[in-house]
């Protein structure tokens, strides 16, 4: 285990199936406490979809415990994606124009996907929850097979190493999860989402797993879910989804 001073701590490995089973298998242990990779045999992200994890890319989960109350974990994705943001400004420099967020937690620059953030929990006694966020960032190399275009740092004329990454992750997601609070900064949170947010206010296509909704991304609820205007002017909620650009949808 290895951390500079005021660092979280960071368990590494060479080779393992998942960093999220690793962080998930240690719960007991040590926390807050990274869990890092060069490479991923067994990466996944959301719905169970594998995750491409060669070297040259940034394999990392952040186990932690009582982070907040069980009913406001899922605020954390937007916890993460802002975090993920703040990390690559810091460390690239990139043009603010190039870089958003499409909700929930993806990183996306120039409409491309940088990143996956997938999180995982679960209960422990006394009502506290231990959760897991886990990021694979494109720092060298992106896949090829994705439903929708994918980016890499290096692609995107920022070379970047993942310790770099890694250290300006850490202490942003240190500086967002003081910030939420628990989930009493969640108002905070969303505000700061929302400023960088792409595609509110644009027709959007969000699939459903069998059935799929179009309309106009009209807002963030506060408790983070979608509030997607139909066509027929009806108003859905979603919680979760795969949003793509819709032209065809309108109201």
């Amino acid at each position: 285990m290895t951390h500079p001073p005021g660092a979280t701590p960071v368990i590494r490995f060479d080779t393992v199936g998942s960093t999220n089973a690793e962080a998930l298998a240690a719960i007991g242990g040590p926390a807050p406490c990274w869990f890092v990779a060069e490479r991923q045999t067994g990466g996944r992200g959301r719905r169970g979809r594998p995750w491409t994890s060669e070297p040259g890319n940034l394999y990392a989960s952040l186990l932690l415990v009582d982070a907040g109350p069980a009913a406001r974990q899922p605020e954390l994705c937007f916890v993460a994606a802002l975090a993920l943001y703040d990390a690559v400004r810091a460390v690239t420099g990139i043009d603010p124009l190039r870089i958003g967020l499409k909700w929930p937690n993806d990183v996306m620059i120039d409409s491309a996907k940088l990143a996956g953030i997938l999180l995982e929990g679960t209960a422990l006694p006394g009502g506290r929850m231990a959760t897991v966020i886990g990021f694979g960032v494109n720092c060298a190399h992106h896949p090829a097979d994705t439903p929708y275009g994918a980016i890499d740092l290096s692609g995107a004329g920022y070379p970047t190493e993942p310790p770099a990454m890694l250290a300006a992750l850490d202490a942003a997601m240190r500086h967002r999860l003081a910030e939420w609070a628990r989930g009493e900064g969640f108002a905070d949170i969303r505000e700061a989402w929302l400023m960088r947010a792409s595609g509110v206010g644009k027709p959007v296509t969000v699939r459903l797993g069998e059935r799929q909704s179009e309309g106009i991304f009209e807002a963030l609820d506060f408790s983070g879910a979608m509030v997607l205007r139909r066509p027929d002017g009806v108003r859905e909620t979603i919680s979760a989804g795969d949003v793509f650009p819709s032209p065809r949808a309108s109201v």
